[in-house]
């Protein structure tokens, strides 16, 4: 009887000193993510639509009509533009619909669903009384609502990309709600800016500098605690769109800042801010890809958490 031989394989050294790893003829251990460009894109029409929802809320409780107005209609657009983002990622209508088939507490993507269902339902009604000038007990009512949905909205897509096996994203399970929390606040404020007159949009410049300021502290702290694993986030593709969103970020928050109240500077570093937070969506898009190409961040990572169990 001949005996099989095992095919060769392929070594690559780890950035971890001098640790080794392997993978059958180099070839990535994990799949690519299924996901088209619809989802980024709907990481940021959801987070904005989630922060504006209690935007809108505290708005309307501070007396703040123009501000409250604006709001509620910029998260009613967020949330009709997130579902056809879904279901063109998906193909079909019905594959979108048979989310809400069941309720899975345990499920990000479940949850995530019927967020954004309740959500949408609540911002549509809202929306729809405002512009009519109707029942607005009812519209405070369901604006209550999406506002207390808002900040589940906003997050539940970094908890969703962490419950993967995606190194880039899974071991940033800490860090990437609170990135995506920042982003979309800064987000939302940018976008009221751009439509309320300066003197009512105190809130949405201070929403705006407060959430471009958690967005930095929770990136870095995030790249720290990755240690190699952030490689991705700061090479390639994924790193051209972290430098972008990083840049446009920090130039629209500073903008904001001296610009105050006037129009032209306001409204100018509000479009950076948008800008800078659909990069960064790109950019955790990316860094998925390009680690889950790479075996060295699955190899490595499994090898550290075996050394830590001996010890």
């Amino acid at each position: 009887m001949t005996s099989v031989q095992e095919p060769p394989q392929t070594h690559a050294s780890s950035t971890e000193g001098s640790t080794e790893m392997r993978s059958y003829y180099g070839r990535p251990i994990l799949k690519d993510p299924v996901w088209t460009w619809e989802i980024p894109t709907y990481f940021f029409a959801g987070g904005l639509a989630g922060a504006s929802s209690t935007l809108s809320l505290v708005a309307r409780a501070a007396g703040n009509e123009p501000l409250a107005r604006a709001t509620t209609y910029i998260s009613a657009v967020g949330d009709a533009v997130s579902p056809m983002l879904l279901i063109s990622d998906l193909g079909r209508p019905e594959r979108f619909l048979n989310m809400f088939r069941v309720f899975k507490v345990t499920s990000p993507m479940s949850v995530g669903s019927w967020v954004l269902g309740a959500s949408g339902t609540a911002n549509g009604f809202a929306a729809a009384a405002e512009l009519l000038g109707i029942l607005p007990r009812l519209r405070l009512a369901a604006e209550t609502v999406s506002a207390l949905l808002g900040p589940l909205l906003a997050t539940y897509t970094g908890i969703l990309v962490a419950d993967t096996a995606i190194p880039a994203w899974h071991e940033a399970r800490r860090d990437l709600p609170f990135v995506f929390a920042g982003s979309s606040a800064a987000s939302a404020g940018a976008a009221a800016m751009l439509f309320v007159p300066p003197d009512d949009a105190g809130p949405a410049r201070r929403l705006l500098l407060a959430g471009a300021a958690v967005e930095g502290v929770s990136m870095r702290m995030m790249e720290e605690r990755l240690g190699f694993v952030a490689e991705p986030y700061k090479t390639g593709t994924a790193g051209r769109f972290s430098k972008a969103a990083r840049g446009l970020t920090v130039a629209g928050a500073a903008l904001t800042a001296v610009a105050g109240r006037k129009r032209g500077g306001a409204a100018a570093g509000a479009a950076l801010v948008l800008a800078g937070g659909m990069c960064l969506r790109w950019a955790v898009y990316k860094a998925g890809f390009q680690s889950a190409r790479d075996p060295r961040y699955t190899v490595n990572v499994q090898r550290r958490r075996l050394e830590s169990a001996r010890d």
